[in-house]
């Protein structure tokens, strides 16, 4: 027989028994929203003035429109390791020393060209007990067949305010524009108290190794250590994720490891007429579709993600907001989120690219081989032995050869703490240039030649000075490439400002505001 409920004996022990898990739920809702809303909300106030900004007349904005145009016009094409276009690759190097003048016969800039091709500017400082740094750019750029094109990939050509042209975003917009800044500031008598150096590879897009590389053994020989690098790599973003209030900035902290991998096949040839059950083809086939739809595991909380959306957590709406300051309760949920869209999903696991197939010689002749490429981008806590470990039991097939093509673990995080003196100095300046943009570390889902520095500094960070928005992302290696006009002055401003606020001996100190209750 069941209790009399209206009693008041009954009511009260209900009560009694209700009561504890709302009084758990209301401490668990009062957590959340405190820990949401007393977290740093990233507008940070800087101790101090920066540097100041480049006051540019007309005469010096067509000055450095007409640099770009001038460089994207010369097609330094990087086409594989053995294959670059080395006649526009010496007539870059000609043609900076003409556009640069002050940079290239200053007499605190000593200009080296290495490896025939790349080039190493090393600016002496007045102060020459500060430790120097480096700055990273590029002057190679991939293919661009005309088709598809508003205008030829190698025009330059302006229209309503964007140079549109391969390379205007990756990565001749930060050759030139720092080179540019330099050249302003030599101009206006600038001296610098710390000593730093400029990098420009001819190789980047095809691994760096005959560039970069070369780079770093010359300063290795000479014992150089680096307070910190500079690279392309992540931009200020506008949109580019759901649910952010307002444009924010990624510094790239690490990047991430590199497998190609060639998979292949060999069965006995035969005739069209009389096929096997199983061909070569066919084996291949199935062992790709398995990869296909099998992803690597999501490690979204292994790595540095994890800290990018907690700290900018106070930038999206709720409930988001609320979410991502609590990844401690909602982990589960956001890396399911972040599996839905590609780019997001780079960032959660180490993805997988089948990018070529080969097979065949005949209609009616059953082929003796295939093989296929496919591209892994490795996550941040995951190694080349543990991924080829998964392919290999995901393909659970003896006749499909694997055989590594190249492979690279991903880089080590560098600090990104109040007192590192690089990433602050970065912080600061993007704050000035890009109005008080927040900032958060990230991981730079591509791969740089700053990868190859990381036995002269653990400082290295990878950051593009470009806003871009979702529709900007494809353009780059894609079509239409193009920068504005207002974009890449800013770039000059970014390296303007740089370079003067890394003359400071101190680490540049933010107050950081915490939201409201």
């Amino acid at each position: 027989m069941l209790p009399d409920m209206s009693k008041p004996r009954w009511r009260g022990a209900v009560c009694a028994v209700l009561g504890l898990p709302l009084l758990g739920l209301f401490l668990l809702v009062a957590v959340l929203l405190v820990r949401t809303y007393t977290m740093p909300d990233s507008r940070d106030s800087w101790q101090g003035e920066g540097a100041p900004a480049a006051e540019l007349g007309d005469t010096e904005r067509a000055q450095l429109r007409r640099a770009l145009v001038g460089a994207i016009r010369i097609p330094t094409v990087s086409f594989s390791e053995e294959e670059q276009n080395n006649t526009a690759l010496a007539e870059f190097g000609a043609y900076i020393k003409k556009v640069f003048p002050q940079v290239f016969s200053s007499n605190i800039v000593q200009h080296e060209v290495v490896a025939e091709y790349s080039h190493l500017l090393t600016v002496q400082g007045m102060d020459r007990s500060l430790m120097p740094y480096m700055i990273l750019a590029h002057l190679d750029v991939v293919p661009a067949p005309d088709e598809g094109w508003v205008v030829p990939p190698f025009s330059g050509e302006e229209r309503d305010g964007y140079i549109y042209g391969r390379g205007t975003l990756d990565d001749k917009c930060c050759v030139i524009g720092v080179l540019q800044a330099l050249e302003f500031l030599l101009k206006r008598g600038y001296k610098p108290r710390r000593p730093f150096y400029i990098g420009i590879g001819h190789d980047e897009e095809v691994s760096g190794h005959k560039g970069a590389m070369k780079i770093v053994e010359k300063l290795q020989s000479q014992g150089v250590k680096l307070l910190f690098v500079a690279d392309e790599g992540l931009a200020v973003l506008d949109g580019v994720i759901q649910g952010v209030k307002r444009p924010f900035a990624l510094i790239g902290t690490t990047e991430k490891g590199s497998i190609t991998l060639n998979l292949t096949v060999n069965q006995q040839p035969g005739h069209s007429s009389m096929p096997p059950a199983e061909s070569s083809i066919g084996i291949l086939a199935a062992a790709v579709s398995r990869l296909e739809n099998n992803p690597m595991p999501n490690m979204f909380g292994d790595g540095p993600e994890a800290s990018m959306f907690e700290q900018l957590a106070g930038e999206f709406v709720f409930p988001l907001n609320v979410m991502l300051a609590n990844l401690w309760l909602f982990s589960p949920v956001i890396r399911r989120i972040l599996e839905r869209t590609p780019s997001s999903n780079a960032l959660v696991r180490t993805t997988t690219a089948l990018t070529i197939f080969n097979s065949g010689i005949k209609s009616n002749v059953i082929p003796p081989m295939a093989r296929a490429t496919v591209n892994f981008r490795l996550h941040p806590a995951q190694t080349v032995n543990e991924a080829l470990d998964i392919v290999r039991n995901t393909i659970a097939d003896d006749r499909v050869q694997l055989s590594v093509v190249n492979s690279f673990d991903p880089l080590p995080i560098s600090p990104c703490d109040d007192s590192n003196f690089g990433y602050q100095i970065l912080q600061r300046t993007i704050h000035s240039v890009f109005s008080g943009a927040p900032v958060a570390p990230g991981v730079c889902i591509g791969n740089t030649d700053s990868r190859h520095f990381v036995n002269l500094t653990d400082s290295i960070y990878r950051f593009s000075p470009l806003k871009l928005r979702s529709e900007d992302l494809n353009r780059i290696h894609g079509l239409n490439e193009r920068i504005s006009v207002d974009g890449l002055e800013r770039v000059v401003q970014f390296y303007y400002q740089l370079i003067q606020n890394a003359d400071s001996d101190k680490v540049p100190v933010a107050h950081l505001a915490t939201h409201e209750l």
